[in-house]
């Protein structure tokens, strides 16, 4: 009997985890994630800033590199570059198997470098090579500095997971700087089927924003916007996924497409119910179709494998949804206000952590210089 992961899969979303450790690799839990059904992995500067300082899975790698002289820096690289690097490996056989569709992991360049296009560039560049690897994507948010960041790795034919997507207007330019990215890659003779990405379209942290100022009016008198609740979220990613098949279903990728180009799958990331008012799978069952990905964090792959509803439900309610956005707007939440606020506030808190993690790190190898 195939797990709920795996009917998912049979639908056209592929399932990610949204975690990485040294001990998820040791244990053997990544292999048994990658049984049931998982198909990739993310990472991001929060989840190794937990890995890395919530354990001593570290401390005898950290031992060593000291050892030999390495600083700060190049101790995180050489820890974030081996669990990717190993992770990658455990999934090799997926995306052999998916002929490149799946079977990726993922690593973000230094958040410090947000606003800087060709220092995202360089970095993104020396880390790819370093990797190695056909299943890595080096993760490029999508800020102004991002965009034309991403529009030239692309073109050299280097994978990029473009994250912290909140608005439909900077998915517009996401998907527009892939495009751009691709024709480049085929008008200098690269293989277009070589080079894949992502767009990761954060997803619960909407509606942690909008119900916060839907909850204020509510308690000022304005009972009929109860039903607003929980809408803003689900309704901005299936208005996304109508603008992804616009864009990949139409003439002008098509002539890519003939030319064997992947098309930039939508994914879902930031899926987990901070609600506690809502299902804890509210964030899977109402987003699951064809030519997507949804990366969970381990709690939503337990919830999802255990009582997930598993059913095409990408384009279920469409209007419903978009109603639901139209009142919002009506009601004074600007959702165009929320999402610049919310990409701020993604980037502040990755620098947040990246910066907490580099801090941990030194009083660690002070802890080992001084026995």
């Amino acid at each position: 009997m195939s797990t709920r992961i795996e009917q998912i899969g049979k639908l056209g979303q592929s399932v990610w985890c949204d975690t990485i450790s040294r001990s998820l690799i040791d244990s053997g839990e990544l292999q048994r994630l990658i049984d049931a059904g998982i198909v990739g992995m993310t990472s991001n500067p929060t989840i190794f800033q937990k890995a890395i300082t919530s354990s001593d899975d570290y401390d005898a790698a950290i031992e060593k590199l000291v050892a030999r002289g390495d600083d700060a820096e190049a101790v995180y690289e050489h820890l974030t570059v081996t669990d990717i690097g190993d992770a990658a490996d455990l999934l090799r056989p997926v995306y052999d198997r998916t002929d490149g569709l799946d079977g990726y992991v993922s690593l973000e360049v230094s958040p410090l470098l947000a606003h800087d296009t060709d220092k995202t560039v360089d970095e993104a560049r020396r880390l790819f090579a370093r990797l190695g690897r056909p299943n890595v994507f080096i993760k490029v948010p999508a800020t102004e500095a991002g965009i034309p960041a991403v529009e030239t790795l692309i073109g050299e034919g280097i994978n990029v997971n473009v994250t912290l997507i909140f608005s439909l207007e900077m998915y517009a330019k996401v998907m527009e700087a892939y495009i751009r990215g691709v024709e480049r890659l085929a008008a200098g003779g690269g293989d277009v089927g070589k080079v894949a990405s992502v767009a990761s379209f954060f997803v619960s942290r909407v509606d942690g924003a909008v119900d916060k100022k839907l909850q204020a009016r509510i308690d000022a008198g304005a009972a009929e916007l109860k039903d607003l609740l929980g809408r803003a979220a689900v309704g901005n990613a299936k208005l996304a996924y109508q603008r992804y098949k616009q864009v990949f279903h139409g003439e002008r990728f098509a002539a890519l497409s003939a030319k064997g180009a992947r098309v930039q799958r939508p994914l879902w990331a930031s899926t987990s119910t901070k609600n506690p008012s809502y299902p804890d799978t509210l964030y899977v069952d109402t987003l699951i179709g064809p030519e997507t990905v949804n990366t969970m964090p381990l709690n939503t792959i337990e919830a999802a494998q255990d009582h997930g509803h598993v059913a095409d439900a990408i384009e279920r309610d469409l209007i419903v949804y978009e109603n639901a956005l139209t009142r919002i707007e009506a009601a004074g939440v600007s959702m165009d206000e929320i999402t610049d606020t919310l990409l701020a506030a993604g980037v502040k808190s990755f620098s947040d952590s990246f910066e907490d993690l580099m801090a941990d790190i030194v009083r660690k190898m002070a802890l080992v210089r001084t026995g």
